[in-house]
């Protein structure tokens, strides 16, 4: 057993491990970059929409504008949940949304009419309906948890306009729907997260959409994947003022703690999606009457601007949870409004893992007892 040992090279994490080809998402960590399709996240935050980017990444190419608008009239007819999904919801309504997400997520597959067709054409139309059916989810949770009638989605918005109508029941600004948007859009794909990962395993197996996304909500809903922009409230509501920011920092680096919204698993320069959170949650923070909240932000990552070099850097969930605490929305929808974003890059990374499938199995390397025999009860 020693001389298999010497020779296995364990990749904990499987950090540094290719399993496979994509043609979706590139990123380069020690640079900062990000792409989607070839394109910059950088372009496509200033000029794309969700609407735009779920295209491009489930078709491959930036759509022409009446491309653009049946897709648009596509996700605007799927939105809608079978009246069973609702009593799901109610019967569970106390649980963590999350679990309310993956459970009504995991009980559509009873009800679409395409669950057990599992080509690619197939797939690609139930990641369109499931990018219309989990924001609607999260919104009729948090109203029903709380007492409140259920909002009727509004044709006349856009994917993220709608969500935070569905969700507050009034129409948002200008400038808070399009700040949802860029969050949708910045959070539509990464590569192989912990949840992409999650869902490629289960479409390895041959399992369903349904299946394969209900298992990257479980994978996101851990704290070290999905629960950055949670935290990073929670840390500004800590501090409470701008002035204490350094202090803070101070005592977490002397206690070798770390500081909520800083580092990533593959990023050693600044995330490259956060600079584009940055501006518009200085905008939306002092439309709202709240410029505090940003210049909280902004004062921890002066005060971590030395450990920058360390490749300790800001994340783009350090803004996002501000977002979303702006809108009035409950901290604990925080990660299920991940998902909300996410659901178009799950179907792209399923409909890659179905165009060559493979069963996903890694080795562990045993290290336990030696070979021993078995002793009979009596004689232990």
């Amino acid at each position: 057993m020693e001389e298999i040992n010497e020779k296995v090279e364990i990749h904990r994490g499987l950090k540094g491990v290719y399993f496979d080809r994509s043609r979706v998402c590139y990123i380069d960590g020690r640079n900062g970059e990000l792409r989607y399709r070839g394109y910059s996240i950088h372009e496509l935050a200033e000029h794309s929409t969700i609407e735009e980017t779920c295209y491009l990444l489930l078709k491959g190419e930036l759509p022409a504008r009446a491309e653009l608008a049946a897709f648009d009239a596509e996700l605007k007819a799927a939105r809608a949940l079978p009246p069973q999904i609702y009593e799901v919801i109610r019967t569970i309504k106390h649980a963590h949304p999350m679990d309310v997400l993956r459970t009504a997520v995991s009980a559509l597959a009873a009800f679409d009419p395409e669950t057990a067709d599992k080509s690619v054409a197939a797939t690609l139309r139930k990641g369109v309906r499931l990018t219309a059916q989990v924001p609607m989810i999260v919104a009729a949770h948090d109203h029903i948890r709380n007492g409140r009638e259920l909002v009727a989605p509004n044709p006349r918005l856009g994917h993220a306009a709608n969500f935070l109508f569905m969700l507050k029941g009034k129409e948002p600004s200008a400038d808070a729907a399009r700040l949802m948007d860029l969050d949708m859009v910045l959070h539509a794909e990464h590569g192989s997260n912990a949840s992409s990962f999650a869902a490629r395993v289960v479409a390895g197996t041959d399992a369903d959409l349904h299946g394969a996304i209900t298992a990257a909500i479980a994978a996101l809903a851990g704290p070290a994947h999905g629960g950055a922009a949670e935290n990073v409230m929670r840390m500004a509501q800590e501090i409470g003022d701008a002035s204490k920011a350094a202090d803070y920092v101070k005592a977490k680096r002397a206690n070798k703690e770390p500081v909520m919204g800083f580092g990533h698993r593959v990023y050693r320069a600044e995330d490259p999606r956060a600079r584009h959170m940055r501006a518009g949650v200085e905008k939306l923070s002092r439309e709202m009457g709240q410029p505090q909240w940003y210049l909280i932000l902004e004062a921890v990552v002066n005060a971590m601007h030395p450990y920058a070099r360390h490749g300790v850097n800001v994340n783009v969930d350090f803004y996002a949870g501000v977002v979303y605490f702006l809108n009035g929305i409950a901290e604990d929808l925080f990660v299920p409004i991940f998902a909300v974003g996410r659901v178009p890059g799950w179907t792209v990374q399923v409909i890659e893992q179905l165009e060559n499938n493979i069963l996903l199995r890694p080795l562990t390397l045993y290290n336990g007892a030696e070979p021993r025999d078995y002793v009979p009860i009596e004689k232990r």
